[in-house]
């Protein structure tokens, strides 16, 4: 806009530029495109020269968020004229934080706090210095940020945390969701909350202290500060090199919190907030496992706490019966990890000895593990070829593959804890799967009682180390009966747990050694589609072929559908022999695509009959 403008002309362009364009016959676009490019090219010299609120109002509309933002940095913009911005748009942070680089305007600021959504809060912190990675030597810096609006922004992202502390009720719509989604009501640690305790460390100890941030904080410094120290070293450790452009070693970070802290923070530290929370049997198990947690982060609470720990412990699994005697659902798939965490957290905080001696019960009640050795391949020998530990074979090292080392890593746990009855961890060591005994002896440093009473279980003269070991077809070409080898891996407790079974299968269909009997045992859904489908398309043809009627009870038989219950492929094709409601209902749930999938039948264009009936 020209500098020589009247400012008697002002008013006459800005009705014009605000105006759509138009023409005697209608509304005119591409020069409504141009008068908008030379209003958004116009508007700061408009902005600075018009002071009327009215049209002041009108050319605001105009103005995107980071335009606005930068002419309140520039104070061409300024507090008077938020109204006018927000009456079309909302508040953003960047617009709070280039108000409050101006003195008299950062009240103003202040009190658009509220106006902004919980996230972003600590943007206007986070959003003060744009520039700071893109500024040139001659550019000027941001100025310093306003200690009141530091403040201002820390008590706003630390007021919900603290305000939800105070009555920590379920969401509305609890008892609508899942039991696996609501077993935690209350995810302490917003992100916005610790993000600015972080900036000022030096203040930790006031505010921990403060009369209605303080238990706020104190969860966060508790959850959060030593996790940060370490994410802090590595980064250090991987930006930080030697001349020759070698990385350093990291160095172990000193802790976060100081003794005095850590004791300032111990009223949070059991997380007395949530004791009253409905649900027990779930929320007690999660606040035990979240005070586990907050012991890793800060290893020196149990020696501050300890009395506060134990009784905190008793009280969880008295009010949640955590040890309760409990039946396993079918399709649980969380039940055991939910035994596991729980013998660990009882093992790190409890001192109660029927306690700890309930842990192992219910770790011996916990389904032997399937170790299974896989068959020789390519891609195993290119594998195990390039690890550290080519002994890739030893039943502890098999053990670990699928985490199913887990259940005796935390009976050594247990037996650690110098509280555990001896009696009740040897009842467990009696009934442990032998490749969990030889983990013991490979990897555990546990008490000398411990790792003696694991060596002396007794073991059958005619048992193995039970792995399953899958052969290659040239050692099963070894054996006078391979098909009976590969019944025995069928029969195998191994073909039934979650980790292995595909695995089993995966052998048995890719073995030239196997039968159609064996693979009438394998469920559908892993010939169909998971292992080698030409195999099952060969013997489909096969049995329907100039069938229509079985063409089409396939169809039927053979859906899109996931069903947890699994049928086998020889039930998938003895029901072809039916009518196709009864292949239906005889073969409900064999699933070619999996869960996510939803598309047309198998009678489709994929599986076309084949020749006519």
């Amino acid at each position: 806009m020209s500098e020589d403008l009247p400012k008697e002309a002002l008013k006459t362009v800005i009705e014009a530029l605000c105006a759509p364009a138009t023409t005697p016959g209608g509304f005119d676009s591409r020069a409504d495109q141009w008068r908008e490019e030379a209003l958004k090219a116009a508007l700061p010299a408009l902005l600075a020269r018009t002071s009327t609120k009215r049209l002041r109002g009108r050319l605001l509309v105009h103005g995107d968020e980071k335009l606005l933002a930068d002419l309140a940095a520039e104070g061409t913009v300024t507090a008077a004229d938020v109204p006018a911005i927000v009456r079309h748009r909302r508040v953003w942070a960047g617009l709070v934080s280039a108000l409050a680089r101006h003195r008299d305007q950062v009240q103003a600021a202040i009190a658009l706090l509220p106006r902004l959504a919980d996230h972003e809060v600590e943007h206007v912190v986070r959003d003060w210095d744009l520039d700071r990675y893109t500024r040139t030597e001659g550019d000027a810096s941001a100025p310093p940020l306003p200690q009141e609006l530091f403040d201002a922004v820390l008590e706003a992202c630390l007021t919900p945390l603290a305000a939800y502390l105070l009555s920590p009720e379920p969401e509305e719509g609890w008892e609508a969701v899942s039991a696996f989604s609501k077993d935690w009501s209350l995810q302490l640690g917003g992100h916005s909350g610790w993000t600015m305790l972080a900036r000022c460390p030096e203040r930790w100890k006031e505010l921990a202290a403060h009369p209605v941030l303080g238990t706020a904080v104190q969860h966060l410094l508790l959850d959060q500060a030593e996790t940060q120290a370490v994410e802090d070293a590595r980064f250090r450790a991987a930006t930080n090199t030697d001349p020759d452009n070698k990385e350093l070693p990291a160095e172990d970070p000193a802790p976060a919190l100081s003794e005095d802290l850590l004791l300032a923070c111990l009223p949070a530290l059991c997380l007395p907030e949530l004791a009253k929370l409905p649900n027990p049997q779930v929320t007690a198990r999660r606040t035990l496992h979240h005070i586990a947690h907050r012991i890793h982060n800060n290893p020196r609470l149990p020696n501050l706490a300890a009395d506060q720990l134990h009784a905190a412990t008793d009280a969880l699994v008295a009010r949640g019966q955590l040890l309760s005697p409990f039946e396993k659902q079918t399709n649980d798939h969380e039940f055991d990890g939910g035994v596991l965490r729980l013998a660990e957290d009882l093992a790190l905080l409890s001192a109660n000895p029927d306690h700890l001696a309930g842990a192992c019960a219910q770790l011996a009640c916990l389904d032997q593990p399937a170790v299974v050795s896989p068959a020789t391949s390519r891609t195993l020998i290119r594998i195990v070829g390039d690890s550290l530990d080519p002994d890739y074979d030893r039943p502890a090292r098999l053990l670990e593959r699928h985490s199913e080392h887990r259940r005796v890593q935390a009976l050594a746990a247990l037996a650690a804890n110098p509280h555990t009855p001896h009696a009740a961890v040897s009842d467990v060591l009696h009934g442990l799967h032998p490749a969990e005994l030889a983990w013991i002896a490979e990897k555990t440093g546990g008490p000398d009682w411990f790792l003696t009473s694991a060596a002396s279980v007794p073991t059958a003269e005619d048992e193995d180390d039970g792995v399953l070991r899958l052969l290659s077809d040239d050692d099963l070409a070894q054996h006078s009966d391979p098909a009976a080898i590969l019944q025995s891996w069928l029969n195998s407790p191994a073909a039934d747990e979650i980790h292995s079974r595909s695995e089993v299968y995966r052998a048995v269909v890719k073995s030239r050694h196997h039968t159609l009997e064996h693979l009438r045992q394998i469920p559908a859904d892993e010939i169909l589609c998971r292992h080698e489908p030409e195999i099952a398309l060969k013997i489909l043809l096969d049995h329907c072929g100039r069938s229509t009627g079985r063409w089409t009870a396939l169809a039927a038989a053979v859906t899109f559908a996931y069903h947890e219950e699994k049928s086998t492929f020889g039930q998938l094709i003895d029901s072809l022999d039916g009518a196709p409601a009864q292949a239906q209902a005889l073969c409900p749930s064999v699933s070619i695509l999996g869960p996510e999938s939803s598309s047309s039948s198998v009678g489709g264009a994929g599986w076309p009959p084949v020749g006519p009936a």
